[in-house]
């Protein structure tokens, strides 16, 4: 079947590098890089995957330096807030005037999950409206009202005030799978890999300073000082404030189709609109689809003062259809229309529930261990908020050190998928391990800490090092393969979106079950820890032989299609065709 040539897309020179990442259709065989000597373009796009590429060799493309350092250090001043809660969160929830002796881990769960609920309400939405007004004023808004939250949590007093700030908090913040959507918009298949790899390398550096900040600052509880835990929230709020003015600075707008939009300001201003108009399923009158936008743009060329684009204007005859074009959609109209089918397919679709799994382990145990250690014996270990604080400060060196000197040559040698398949195993083995830390059975049939705690921070010391491999090993993986699944960049922002509201999904049921799970374990001997921690462990194992289905080429990094053959491409297109 013969194409017709498409019209050019008309789109403003910018001076910041970007990659398109994708060719816009969908390949016949999904997971093949198209070959590099495919010098046509479709509708406007290089098969080749990359924006404006005149050569055809196979060299890695130079990483956007600058905006990596800006992408980073919005990472690690929210991951520096958000994991200073953690140490402190137990012994806060404890002298809640609501909390009896027996209850803290079930409500230590509900504040946290309070957050992630609301995350998983929101965080499509703030993909969705990414990809509207661009992804800076996302960024921006979201960092300003998390400080603000930070703030009031720091003077809340009773549980309800704790699980309304929280839930806000997660209302206003959905950074994170901007953020990766940023990356994965500055970056191609050539070097992406070394772009994400590091993005967890500024988690673990956040899981280093937010849990010192949380652990070390709090301050002595007293009838004069009402408020211990309001000096590390005060602190989290201005490390935010900085890295809010970073942005403002020095962040760049990496969503091309922005730059058809009003300046920043403008759409700042406009944004709190938009969020009453997307209720009532309307938009801004300045915010056309983009579809409309480039029909516009043909017309005026070939038929400049037409009355029939006069009336399109005015919205007059077209009205009914301005209106239904202007509802947010699920996949935004581009120059090639992309069905839901080529979006989410089989891979993608185990992949998105695989990394609910991942993410909803991964909070499990982040909620699970500060209420584990911080409980009375036999059940609990009995560390302090500094000793919790420390503990995951050194969980957090483990992850730099193994990001930066391990993952990348195990990542270069498995691949995505296969390093994938190991941070949920890592889940199973440090779920089923962590009831054994410095645990001994005595003769009664009870348990109880075993003496020494050398032997117990030894212990520790090595579970918390299997979980984090896991973590930073399953996280970057993710990350990619979310990526890579993308048929191009019009839905990367969309899906990064839905991926973090399945993870916010995950991260909501994870704490609340967690401590719910953890308190009915105090009431049973021997080994009641082991109820939660077992409960968990089995949810990852299943999440663990789901990733075994996820079989795509295409989500490996350049030069792995090709080492893995036609064979499996062949597959792919039988599934692709017949597998929906």
């Amino acid at each position: 079947m013969k194409r017709s040539k498409p019209h050019p897309p008309h789109r403003r020179k910018s001076s910041t590098s970007h990659y398109q990442t994708f060719p816009t259709p969908p390949p016949k065989s999904r997971g093949q890089p198209p070959s590099p000597s495919a010098g046509s373009s479709i509708d406007g796009f290089p098969q080749n995957g990359r924006r404006n590429s005149t050569s055809s060799n196979q060299a890695e493309s130079a990483l956007p330096k600058r905006q990596l350092a800006v992408l980073a250090v919005i990472a690690l001043s929210e991951q520096t807030a958000l994991n200073s809660i953690s140490p402190y969160l137990p012994q806060m929830a404890s002298g809640f005037p609501e909390v009896g002796p027996g209850q803290v881990g079930l409500y230590v769960g509900i504040i946290a999950s309070s957050f992630a609920l609301a995350q998983f309400a929101t965080n499509f939405f703030w993909g969705l409206l990414s990809d509207r007004i661009g992804r800076k004023p996302v960024i921006l808004m979201g960092t300003l009202l998390t400080a603000a939250c930070f703030v009031a949590f720091g003077f809340c007093r009773t549980l309800w005030q704790a699980i309304v700030v929280q839930a806000l908090m997660g209302l206003v913040n959905g950074n994170q799978g901007v953020v990766s959507t940023m990356l994965g918009e500055i970056t191609d298949r050539s070097n992406q890999s070394k772009a994400f790899t590091y993005l967890p390398v500024i988690y673990g550096l956040g899981g280093i300073t937010g849990p010192l900040v949380g652990g070390l600052l709090v301050s002595e509880q007293s009838p004069r000082n009402r408020h211990p835990y309001l000096p590390p929230n005060l602190v989290s709020a201005a490390v935010l404030v900085v890295d809010l003015i970073i942005a403002m600075i020095f962040l760049d707008e990496s969503l091309e189709e922005a730059k058809e939009l009003p300046p920043l300001g403008t759409r700042i201003s406009s944004l709190f609109g938009w969020v009453w108009q997307f209720a009532s399923s309307s938009r801004p009158s300045y915010l056309r689809t983009r579809g409309h936008n480039h029909r516009r743009h043909d017309s005026m060329s070939r038929r400049a003062g037409d009355e029939t684009l006069d009336e399109n204007d005015d919205g007059g005859s077209d009205s009914d259809t301005a209106s239904q074009s202007s509802m947010p959609i699920m996949f935004p109209h581009h120059n090639t229309e992309l069905t839901r089918k080529q979006v989410l397919n089989r891979d993608t679709i185990l992949l998105l529930s695989s990394y609910l799994i991942f993410q909803f382990s991964n909070i499990s145990y982040n909620s699970l261990y500060p209420i584990f250690a911080q409980a009375d014996p036999p059940t609990g270990r009995n560390l302090s908020p500094e000793e919790i604080g420390l503990s995951l400060a050194f969980a957090g060196i483990v992850t730099i050190v193994f990001q930066i000197g391990v993952f990348g040559k195990l990542r270069g040698k498995m691949g995505n998928k296969i390093t994938y398949r190991v941070g949920l195993g890592g889940f199973v083995l440090a779920f089923l391990m962590m009831p054994w830390v410095g645990y001994k059975y005595s003769d009664n049939g009870d348990g109880g800490i075993s003496s020494g705690k050398a032997w117990l921070w030894a212990e520790l010391g090595f579970i918390l090092l299997v979980k984090t491999v896991a973590a930073v090993t399953g996280l970057t993986s993710a990350l990619l393969l979310i990526t890579n699944s993308a048929p191009n960049h019009s839905v990367l922002g969309t899906l990064n979106g839905l991926a973090q509201t399945l993870s916010a999904a995950g991260r909501a049921a994870g704490p609340f079950l967690s401590g719910g799970l953890f308190s009915l374990g105090t009431h049973v001997r021997p080994k009641g820890e082991a109820l939660a921690f077992g409960v968990f462990g089995g949810v990852a194992f299943v999440g663990f032989l789901m990733s075994f289905g996820i079989r795509g080429t295409g989500l490996e990094a350049e030069g792995w299609a090709e080492e893995d053959g036609s064979e499996g491409d062949e597959d792919e297109e039988h599934d692709g065709d017949v597998g929906h």
